[in-house]
């Protein structure tokens, strides 16, 4: 591919576009339902929690609340096929989360398979229900939600963390198994953002933004063509810069940081 093109088709106007939201109930999800509405985007929104979907739908006149637990993969793959026998999906992104601070000395191996249920496990369910449906048309777009704190081990990330760095290397793989089928693949990357997840933290975070804040980094990263949406830079591009430190710089750095 020419060296300063952007990695993926831009999407730039979302008039008449479907898009499927995996995870919009709250957070970064419902903002971005919310900003492509604004948009013209036809948006599908689904999570567990079926009253704040049919709320959002209320609303936002023309989008539509499709109520689905993540990690049942029948129940994704008979979503994905009711969507599909009404016409194409153009853009699906996963943002379903499950986030418990976790250190090893408290390891609890049940909400360990949670987050690997909803964070990883659910983004291989939607996959398989749309990715043939994209391949035999040559076109759409797939965006994973992961997180910074997928780059490299953290403290408190001992569930967490792991599901995001899977959804890195998915994404990453992802592309390029897909890049020259004319399917996008975007991988986003947040800081800390206000949600119902961030909300359990008790430490202080550092350039939080709003869903709303988020949702629009996402889309100006869509528009941009870009691969790895990850924001604010402020605080991502340090978290960027230590990926590369080496073991023993990488381990004291964030031990005098957090511990």
């Amino acid at each position: 591919m020419p060296l300063f093109q952007p990695l993926n088709p831009p999407l730039r106007d979302w008039r008449g576009k479907t898009v499927w939201i995996v995870g919009a109930s709250s957070g970064i999800g419902e903002a971005t339902a919310s900003a492509l509405h604004a948009q013209g985007a036809q948006v599908v929104v689904s999570a567990r929690k079926a009253a704040d979907l049919e709320a959002f739908a209320s609303a936002h006149p023309g989008s539509t609340a499709l109520p689905l637990d993540a990690t049942d993969a029948a129940a994704v793959h008979a979503a994905a096929d009711g969507l599909l026998a009404q016409g194409p999906l153009d853009c699906v992104l996963y943002c379903a989360g499950h986030y418990t601070a976790m250190r090893a000395t408290t390891l609890d191996l049940s909400d360990m398979q949670r987050h690997t249920a909803v964070n990883y496990t659910g983004a291989l369910y939607v996959l398989s229900a749309v990715l043939p449906a994209l391949l035999a048309r040559g076109e759409g777009h797939i965006g994973l939600v992961g997180s910074v704190a997928g780059y490299r081990g953290l403290p408190n990330s001992l569930a967490y963390g792991p599901t995001k760095a899977a959804l890195i290397n998915l994404a990453e793989t992802l592309y390029l198994d897909l890049h020259d089928k004319g399917i996008g693949v975007s991988l986003i990357n947040p800081g800390f953002v206000q949600t119902p997840l961030t909300a359990q933290n008790d430490f202080a975070m550092p350039a939080l933004l709003t869903p709303a804040q988020a949702a629009q980094a996402i889309l100006k990263g869509w528009a941009k063509g870009r691969f790895e949406i990850h924001f604010p830079k402020r605080f991502t591009l340090w978290l960027k810069a230590l990926r590369m430190a080496p073991n023993r710089a990488y381990f004291y750095l964030v031990s005098r940081a957090t511990l």
